[in-house]
């Protein structure tokens, strides 16, 4: 069996999984698996699942989902290509042609007033068209993606089609080769080849600012502001560095200062903007006519800071109608070899980051919270169940693919012992946490703005609270939210067979987000209480009880959040409104009443915390001291590393001294100062681990 079948099967059985768990279609468990990869990868936002078609008669029309990014002017469209039989086949070009004409049929019909009143409004067509009939005159560029399990004969580009009605339009296609590759590079982006020449017109000038004997090259051009446009119409979000992407998605504003400058100087642009830091796999350089290096082609490309500043170019050429031909940007581009792209990368980001305000929280994949939940997730095991001898565990993705690389290379009675040790139904990815907790943190209108923007305020305010009180991430918090995420699961996966959303589907999300904050908000206020997290994850289930408040409550919510008031046609965005959260939680709905042993009063919960955060002080305690033994033998070469890289204070010089001659009774100032020290040097790719 071929490498592409076998993932195929395997993509074939997340899908076949997704549908189960959840209660859903196996087309909409393929949408969510390729938006997620989608918007991960850069080639769209969030997307929400809009699945709405029409065949035949005047202008058929075919969407699976929309993304509407209102601060660049972009839309996001996307359609599915789902084929469920079991062999990897061919997308021909009838298909694809076909896809994409009635994708952008979808986009002519909704700017228009005939057609938006025709639909239902709450129908999943008026969900997408409305956003677009409303805010047509700010659409300045329009990305249809297709999503296809199917593979295409060659690397398709993004290509620029027809205009519809003034507005650009560009094609994507995410095959199932696609997806593979993008899920198998993990951390390290997909790789985009940008030919500058044909772009250009031919090579642009650069200099050369690095010897030919360092391990990397570096270089400085000066982009004509036309060509770094069109690069990223066609790339978009895919040529900025994860954590700059996620920032931009979630904080979407456009730099006014900068399309200031373009509108009125222009030629100063150059000297007043900071320009863009860039790093690339490799480049293709030519010699010019007048004897310069030219670059003629970057693989690889990923702005790792500038990101503001390509987007806001894009949004002067399409929103502003600025001419950009008077307007040149500075990149210093760093060619760094395949092997160290993943080391790197992430310290340019961080270092070139530093004089913007993107906080300690943008970079929040390598945040010792994260760490700190990974490292539960391998060592806490839930209760077992039903005569088992032994508990699952939860396991907890801290970064992309090390569920998928826990059983990639695993024997066939590895990967069986892997997947009971940690099965499909229990993994939590980043994004997911941040629903869980804040739907039960009665934030239900940040949880519906999307997976992007809710994982950013998530960030936000963990790492607030780390800073002031990291104990309070112990064991005790993180069973909390997976109990929280069974609840969650379990209320996705009802609504989804719920005959009442069978005959009106749309607003499941939202749904599930506002019926757990408005359960949790009743207890609060009614008892200043909290449901009892522990028992629910003692028996690894949602109790009965449970089950039958969030079955009559589920249709009751989704109802209140239809009736929007009157000034209100389009739901999906009322329900990103604090006001929307207002509205729905302070009305009453007739529920079966809340027994009290469901949940746990203020007074029992501040003492199990201050129990959990006293553990983990002493677990913690206790990991230093077995650190400090595995220490002595390598101190000497840790306090002359740290001593070269000018890391090392006089009190931790002493403390490695003191440790190198076998004293390990250190002071608490002593111990203080290895552990920011050891904390430092891991922070610079330096663990004392591996020395």
């Amino acid at each position: 069996m071929s490498g592409l079948q076998q993932a195929f099967e395997a993509l074939r059985e997340d899908i076949l999984l997704e549908a189960e768990a959840r209660g859903i279609f196996q087309q909409e468990a393929f949408f969510e698996l390729y938006a997620a990869t989608a918007s991960d990868n850069g080639d769209t936002i969030d997307l929400e699942y809009t699945h709405s078609h029409k065949e035949g008669g005047r202008r058929p029309y075919r969407i699976d989902g929309y993304g509407f990014d209102v601060d660049r002017g972009t839309l996001y469209l996307a359609i599915c290509d789902y084929r469920d039989g079991t062999k990897l086949e061919s997308i021909n070009n009838d298909r694809l042609t076909s896809a994409f004409k009635h994708a952008s049929a979808f986009f002519e019909n909704a700017c228009s007033s005939t057609f938006i009143n025709s639909i239902e409004e709450t129908s999943p067509a008026f969900a997408a068209a409305y956003p677009i009939y409303s805010a047509r005159d700010l659409i300045k560029r329009v990305r249809i993606i297709l999503f296809s399990n199917a593979r295409l004969a060659t690397k398709r580009p993004p290509q620029l089609g027809e205009q519809i009605g003034g507005v650009p339009i560009v094609y994507s296609v995410l095959d199932a080769v696609r997806y593979f590759e993008i899920q198998k590079s993990f951390h390290s982006p997909e790789s985009i080849e940008v030919n500058i020449a044909e772009i250009a017109g031919g090579p642009i000038a650069c200099l050369k600012a690095s010897t030919n004997t360092e391990e990397h090259q570096s270089f400085l051009l000066a982009i004509p502001g036309p060509v770094l446009a069109e690069v990223y119409g066609l790339y978009g979000a895919r040529l900025l560095e994860q954590n700059v992407r996620t920032y931009l998605q979630a904080k979407t504003k456009v730099n006014k200062g900068i399309l200031e400058t373009i509108k009125k100087t222009p030629d100063m642009f150059f000297a007043y903007n900071n320009g863009l830091t860039a790093t690339a796999s490799a480049v293709k350089l030519e010699v010019l006519e007048d004897g310069q290096l030219g670059i003629a082609a970057i693989h690889n490309l990923q702005i790792v800071n500038g990101g503001q500043t390509t987007a806001s170019i894009l949004y002067a050429k399409d929103v502003a109608d600025s001419p950009l031909d008077r307007v040149y940007v500075q990149m210093k581009l760093s060619v760094v070899p395949s092997a160290r792209i993943e080391q790197v990368v992430p310290k340019i980001s961080r270092y070139a980051n530093t004089q913007n305000r993107i906080s300690e929280a943008d970079f929040f994949s390598s945040h010792p919270f994260h760490l700190q939940m990974e490292r539960h997730s391998r060592t806490i095991t839930a209760p077992p169940q039903n005569g088992a001898m032994t508990g699952e565990k939860w396991f907890y993705e801290r970064a992309r693919g090390q569920y998928r690389d826990g059983t990639a290379y695993a024997s066939v009675a590895e990967k069986k012992k892997f997947l009971l040790e940690f099965p499909k139904d229990k993994l939590i990815e980043k994004t997911e946490l941040a629903k869980y907790f804040l739907s039960f943190e009665r934030k239900p209108y940040i949880v519906s703005r999307g997976a992007q923007k809710a994982f950013m305020a998530f960030a936000d305010q963990i790492a607030k609270t780390w800073k002031s009180s990291p104990t309070q991430f112990n064991e005790l918090w993180y069973r909390n939210t997976c109990a929280m995420g069974l609840v969650f699961r379990w209320t996705d996966k009802h609504i989804a067979s719920s005959e009442w959303y069978k005959d009106d589907r749309g607003y499941k999300s939202q749904t599930i987000a506002y019926t757990l904050s408005w359960i949790a908000e009743k207890i609060y206020h009614q008892t200043k209480a909290n449901l009892n997290w522990g028992a629910i994850w003692s028996i690894q289930s949602v109790p009965e009880e449970l089950q039958e408040i969030i079955t009559s409550l589920t249709p009751l919510i989704a109802d209140a959040i239809r009736n929007a008031p009157a000034n209100v046609r389009n739901v999906g965005e009322y329900c990103k409104l604090e006001a929307c959260w207002q509205n729905i939680s302070t009305q009453e709905f007739k529920i079966p009443p809340i027994p009290k042993h469901l949940t746990l009063d203020i007074g029992d919960i501040t003492q199990e915390k201050k129990e959990a955060k006293s553990s983990a002080r002493i677990d913690s305690e206790i990991d230093f001291e077995i650190l400090l033994h595995s220490l002595a033998p390598k101190a000497e070469i840790i306090r002359r590393t740290a001593e070269q890289h000018r890391f090392l204070s006089p009190k931790a010089d002493q403390a490695l001294r003191k440790i190198g001659s076998g004293n390990l009774n250190l002071a608490r100032p002593d111990k203080n100062a290895v552990k920011l020290l050891i904390k430092r040097m891991a922070e610079e790719g330096m663990p004392v681990e591996d020395m």
